[in-house]
């Protein structure tokens, strides 16, 4: 007896997505790119002496121009090609503080790390040596630069606990069922309790303020914002953001095209500094969100996700008015607990990475020490003297064999 069996197209063929699927994937990487870490970048842009206008301005201006970057990006190389504003970097700023020459010499700081970023597409040797920047070094510069903003939320306990404590509690609770949306219903709590905690002690919105506009400064040029902010920024949105951008990107089978990455986000960061932007770069972590196959089963049609993200920032642009008038009425330390939540992970991760190998473990731990310092010396700020002491250290610290292998020609 012999059977004959036929074959279900409905069965053996992949599932068909329509074009909703990528679209709500882009919509979904934006809202989690911008909900994770928008605080950071208004804490970041205060603390380099920003008023509440050039804070709501640079948010604005980020969003924008990564908003452009994946337009052009995504739709000139058919890729899901995702852009971000550099979280460490906006960490990195809140650490730093105010530097000489004020607000108007970060600006001139971010337009030259904007320069930086655009150099490296075209002079390999530039990318060279920030990729022999020790992997366990960068790490530790950046847990250090991290750490006082991870604090916030312990210190602001003692300041406004009636909003701060249901913050943490429901950041807490998301992330044992939902850790990606952990921190937009931390903010969504710190709202809620901002906004009673207003109401209850009578102050007054400034309802005009919430419209968004621009504020233009012109840069100011001060060698000590250019070697304490400019450099650190650089480095930092590069081992922190662009390279591993590039590395998720592999995963999924993209090849980013380097040179006009970078020049993109470089001219983006120029273009956004005079408007408060700090810098723009690959996206790291939310890359996966539009290039895995749950955006599109089919790799060529994934770019429409990190299409749709950036016009998903566009209209979340508009918000950025409303969000620092919020934060502006908001009860002290509420802006600084989200921020600081929404960095935990990335501390972590920095830890692990550069206290992993135990050959270098002193060089890096005194790196992270140095930035966590907040020290500054000559005008420049921490994350500098972090990598000068770390490298030193690291250098000093060296084994013996691998010290004296230049010299005997050994390899």
């Amino acid at each position: 007896m012999s059977t004959t069996t036929t074959s279900d197209p409905a069965i053996d063929s992949p599932p068909r997505a329509g074009i909703g699927q990528p679209i709500g994937a882009g919509i979904v990487t934006a809202l989690v790119g911008f909900t994770s870490s928008f605080a950071v970048v208004l804490a970041g842009l205060t603390a380099m002496g920003a008023t509440s206008a050039q804070a709501a301005s640079g948010l604005l201006a980020v969003c924008v121009t990564q908003a452009v970057g994946m337009l052009v990006l995504s739709r000139r190389y058919r890729m899901p090609i995702t852009l971000a504003w550099s979280t460490p970097g906006a960490a990195l700023l809140a650490s730093t503080g105010l530097v000489a020459g004020g607000w108007p010499a970060a600006v001139g700081a971010f337009a030259v790390a904007g320069v930086l970023i655009v150099l490296t597409g075209f002079w390999q040797r530039l990318g060279a040596l920030i990729a022999a920047i020790p992997g366990e070094i960068a790490q530790a510069m950046l847990a250090g630069v991290l750490l006082p903003m991870c604090l916030a939320p312990i210190k602001a306990l003692s300041v406004s606990p009636a909003v701060v404590v249901p913050v943490i509690l429901t950041w807490l609770v998301l992330q044992k069922f939902a850790a990606r949306w952990s921190v937009l219903a931390a903010f969504a709590v710190a709202a809620v309790g901002a906004g009673i905690d207003i109401a209850v002690t009578h102050r007054s919105v400034d309802v005009s303020a919430m419209v968004p506009r621009i504020e233009l400064t012109v840069p100011h040029w001060s060698w000590q914002a250019l070697i304490g902010v400019a450099v650190p920024l650089y480095i930092v949105t590069m081992a922190a953001q662009n390279i591993p951008g590039t590395a998720v990107m592999s995963t999924f089978d993209y090849k980013v095209p380097w040179r006009a990455a970078m020049t993109v986000t470089g001219l983006g960061t120029i273009l956004g500094a005079p408007a408060g932007g700090h810098a723009i770069n690959l996206a790291a972590i939310s890359a996966a969100l539009s290039a895995a196959p749950a955006a599109h089963p089919d790799p060529k049609r994934r770019w429409i996700a990190a299409g749709t993200a950036g016009f998903a920032y566009l209209l979340l642009a508009l918000a950025s008015g409303a969000l620092v008038t919020l934060v502006a009425a908001a009860p002290e330390g509420v802006l600084e607990t989200v921020a600081g939540l929404a960095l935990i992970a990335t501390l972590a991760a920095a830890l692990t990475a550069a206290l992993t190998p135990p050959e270098h473990r002193s060089a890096a731990a005194l790196t992270f020490l140095v930035a966590a310092s907040g020290v500054t010396l000559l005008g420049i700020g921490a994350a500098f003297w972090a990598l000068v002491a770390g490298l030193l250290v690291r250098w000093l610290l060296r084994p013996a064999s691998s010290a004296a292998a230049p010299a005997t020609g050994k390899r």
